[in-house]
């Protein structure tokens, strides 16, 4: 027998049930009924008019097809005989199902953790509810619940009840979440249960460099100066929270941690501006997460100048050269000095110093430019007057307090052929003209004189040259080009003119060059005795020449007698040193009324070699005038080499003189 029963039958309810059939009768028929064992059912077996027995079910505990969704139970008939018979039948009870349970999770408290840089619809968690009805009472759907779906990074499968996130999750916004999850059978009725999702960090923040104090202009020279005071922080947690921080190592600044995650820049020692004037400096700033993540900042600082420079020129020392004659103010050269420092320290101003030497009117020679260093000379320069000469230039700076040096300058003036050859002699001052006495009997080469002449220049400017300009009978007299000497080119015969004049040009090795001419008078006389005749040209001076003579010839004898009486006072004193012996010289005196001798005279200015002279006077000569000047000359070897020549017999009436 089948029986369908619910399992919300209350009990005492009462089923009835097939009887059984028993062919005997009597006692031996079917007497009563009973039932297998079970807690839920006893048997009840009730008459019926006719004397029939059937059996009824009789439902003592509440049916629960969670529990046990059918029951299979025996059914036994038994007679009265002797021995007692029966009969069985089986019962199959089916518990019918109501919604009576509601869906349970199986844990009523989810926890996951879910890294905060997971991939939207990635799976946080699933989540399982069962319901024990049957049917669509026991089909159970998932929802969360009370949530808002804006903010919500959630959503579930109503089927599987897989979690996966839809939104983003950030560990800095939020570090958990508490999720309430539904499930919901077919027929209402549902059950809860809660998620907490833990958001892990993940170092996905870099550091952050806050900024509190910052110059970017500090003073040189000042050491452990406070350039920049920021903190530092980083949005993620534990390991990944915690930063260090660095600058360059080739730089002079220092970082030093300060309270609660603050750093100070400060300068390692004193900054020099000059050796640099602005420093870049990247602060970096580095987690310790995995990977690491790191922040940087650069920051500009200039060093502000101090006058701690002073100006340096170029050279310690300057040579100038300007050419003689330069016209005013005209630039000769400049000087230049630099400055380090920047700004008002680094502007150079130039300035003439007091010059060394007193007697230098150094204020009207040479002028400076203030701003450039321009030198000038403010007037014409003379080489002849001025060569050379030495001043200190200075340059000061403008800072405060201000700063200075100096530099030596020398100014050379070059030489400029601007002056002309002076003839020393003969004298070309207009005055009666100098003659000079040759012999007829003079060989080649006899040395008539000597033209002197000096200039004022110097170098090859000064350099003078001796040539024959003119003459009265050419080829007779020649002058040597390096001395100025006049010297007969050849023998003279009776047909030579007893008159000749002579003129002779100097001129200098300058560009352009420059030139003088001094003109000779030369009388070509017969003999030493012979009376000198006065030229016509001297006749209206005679007189004067006359008194002139005189006052010569005792002019020469008192010197002649004043070197005379020293070489004789040398000679004694030398003699009385026996310790040396030096050669004086020889001698002689020749006859005559006046004492005589020879002297050597070393050449001075052009003159190349020495000479002897005597000067010899008419011993009866009625105006004692001078009869020649006759020098003696020395030969003249090859390779400039000179050689003492013989002493020529001077006349009766003659005495040296140099």
């Amino acid at each position: 027998m089948l029986l369908k029963i619910s399992e919300i039958t209350m009990p005492g309810k009462i089923f009835p049930l097939k009887m059984a059939h028993d062919l005997d009768t009597g006692s031996n028929g079917l007497q009563r009924y009973t039932i297998s064992s079970n807690p839920h059912f006893h048997v009840l077996t009730r008459n019926r008019s006719e004397g029939r027995k059937f059996p009824e079910l009789v439902l003592d505990k509440p049916l629960d097809r969670e529990e046990q969704p059918q029951l299979r139970l025996t059914l036994i008939a038994l007679d009265g005989g002797s021995p007692p018979r029966s009969g069985t039948s089986e019962i199959q009870i089916q518990v019918l199902d109501i919604n009576d349970n509601v869906p349970e999770f199986a844990q009523e408290l989810y926890e996951a953790q879910v890294p905060e840089n997971n991939p939207l619809g990635s799976l946080v968690i699933t989540v399982s509810a069962r319901d024990l009805d049957a049917g669509s009472f026991g089909k159970v759907s998932y929802a969360l619940f009370q949530v808002d779906d804006v903010n919500q990074p959630f959503e579930i499968n109503a089927i599987t009840g897989e979690i996966r996130l839809r939104k983003a999750l950030d560990f800095e916004e939020i570090q958990s979440y508490d999720v309430d999850v539904e499930a919901t059978d077919g027929g209402g009725l549902s059950g809860k249960c809660s998620l907490v999702v833990r958001v892990l960090d993940v170092n996905d923040n870099a550091p952050e460099l806050t900024m509190s104090f910052f110059i970017s202009l500090i003073p040189e020279n000042l050491p452990e100066i406070t350039v920049a005071v920021f903190s530092v922080s980083d949005a993620d947690s534990g390991h990944n929270q915690q930063v260090i921080c660095s600058i360059e190592n080739n730089l002079p600044f220092l970082l030093r941690p300060s309270v609660e995650n603050f750093y100070t820049l400060v300068t390692e020692g004193a900054l020099d501006r000059e050796s640099r004037a602005e420093y870049n400096i990247t602060i970096t700033v580095t987690d310790l997460g995995t990977p690491r993540l790191k922040t940087q900042q650069s920051i500009t600082v200039q060093v502000s100048d101090v006058n701690d420079n002073a100006p340096a020129f170029t050279q310690t020392s300057y040579t100038l050269f300007v050419r003689e004659n330069n016209s005013p103010a005209l630039h000769i050269g400049s000087v230049s000095a630099t400055d380090r420092d920047s700004g008002i320290n680094a502007q150079v101003t130039y300035s003439l110093l007091p010059p060394q030497d007193p007697h230098l009117p150094l204020s009207s020679l040479v002028s400076i430019n203030a701003d450039n260093g321009h030198l000038f000379a403010l007037r014409s320069l003379d080489y002849e007057a001025l060569q050379s000469f030495e001043f200190r230039v200075g340059a000061t700076d403008r800072g405060s307090p201000a700063l200075s040096s100096e530099a030596l300058v020398r100014l050379l003036v070059l030489d400029a052929n601007d002056n002309s050859p002076f003839v020393l002699y003969p004298l070309q001052n207009g005055s009666a003209p100098c003659t000079e006495l040759v012999p007829r009997a003079a060989e080649p080469g006899y040395l008539v004189t000597k033209v002197v002449a000096v200039d004022g220049d110097s170098g090859q400017n000064a350099w003078l040259s001796y040539q024959l300009l003119k003459a009265t009978e050419l080829g007779l007299f020649g002058v040597w080009a390096h001395n100025g000497e006049v010297r007969t080119a050849r023998l003279l015969s009776e047909r030579d003119a007893a008159k000749h004049r002579l003129v002779v040009l100097v001129k200098d090795n300058g560009e352009p060059p420059r030139s003088a001419t001094a003109t000779l008078h030369v009388l070509l006389v017969d003999g030493f005795s012979q009376p000198y005749l006065p030229l016509p040209e001297a006749a209206p001076a005679q007189a004067q020449a006359d008194s002139l003579t005189v006052y010569l010839v005792v002019a020469l004898a008192s010197v002649s007698s004043l070197f005379l009486f020293s070489v004789l006072l040398f000679v004694a004193v030398r003699l009385c040193r026996r310790s040396r012996a030096a050669s004086v010289g020889r001698y002689s005196v020749p006859e005559g009324p006046f004492p005589g001798h020879l002297v050597d005279v070393s050449g001075t200015g052009t003159l190349s070699q020495s000479y002897q002279y005597k000067v010899c006077l008419t011993g009866g000569s009625e105006t004692n005038e001078f009869k020649f000047l006759k020098p003696i000359m020395p030969n003249f070897p090859p390779q400039g080499t000179e050689r003492e020549m013989e002493e020529t017999p001077t006349s009766r009436n003659s005495f040296p003189f140099s």
